[in-house]
């Protein structure tokens, strides 16, 4: 099973290169619905918190009409990771170079402290996934970086401490990179799931040997071409892919 969704992973993405596919794409794995959307290291990946001083984005809209000042726009966004109830970061939160949070590596409550988590970065031209003390110890040069917690895959293992049957289950997101930093998938659950069928979606299905959760409850995802942009109350920070705005998008 697993070998055969690779293939067809693996096929998407290389018809997306061709300009073939959409950048993102809806499936069904395990019983439960899935949304996914992919980026190379070449794209134009960005993190997004404050439109001004302390005052946040918040919202893909917010994002969209400020890209419009440039000529560009978003292919597709979701929420970035944790924040604080001002929509802070919670842990490491890096913006075009610039530290803006500090890495937390003690194991602590909630999903986020439940060790190890892990840094998600975006450097020139590729992507890395990182546990965040190893990242702590020896940092790379991101452009953007995003602390979450907890790792779905590490090395293509399971997080230790998932239960295949725990009945925690919420509309869950996250992000995988490939094992040579080329490319990032980013995907939200369609329907509840708990830690480890998110993270065996991630593994067996999108054949990513690392994976971090994001968060749950607030996941929403931006996909003009899916004619889907979620919407609530504000998010903290915000990753998305930018494009032209002649790129079609729908």
């Amino acid at each position: 099973m697993r070998a055969r969704n690779s293939i067809a992973v693996l096929a998407a993405f290389i018809l997306s290169a061709s300009g073939a596919a959409a950048n993102c794409a809806n499936t069904e794995f395990q019983g439960h619905s899935f949304t996914y959307c992919r980026a190379q290291g070449s794209d134009d990946m960005r993190l997004f918190l404050y439109a001004r001083d302390t005052q946040v984005y918040g919202n893909f809209r917010t994002i969209d009409e400020a890209l419009a000042r440039e000529g560009k726009k978003l292919a597709f966004a979701m929420n970035g990771s944790m924040y604080h109830p001002d929509r802070r970061p919670v842990g490491l939160y890096v913006e075009q170079g610039e530290e803006i949070s500090r890495i937390v590596t003690s194991e602590g409550p909630g999903n986020f402290g439940l060790l190890p988590n892990g840094v998600f970065c975006i450097e020139d031209n590729r992507f890395t996934l990182i546990e965040s003390r190893s990242f702590a110890a020896a940092p790379p040069e991101c452009r953007y970086a995003a602390q979450s917690g907890p790792m779905l895959v590490i090395d293509g293992a399971y997080h230790p401490r998932f239960l295949r049957d725990s009945d925690s289950r919420l509309i869950r997101n996250g992000v995988g990179v490939s094992a040579d930093g080329t490319r990032a998938v980013f995907a939200i659950a369609n329907s509840p799931v708990n830690f480890f069928e998110f993270a065996r979606f991630f593994r067996d299905y999108l054949d990513v040997p690392q994976a971090l959760y994001i968060d749950g409850n607030v996941s929403r995802l931006h996909a003009p071409e899916l004619r889907r942009s979620d919407w609530g109350t504000l998010l903290g920070p915000i990753v998305g892919k930018v494009v032209d705005l002649s790129t079609p998008t729908n």
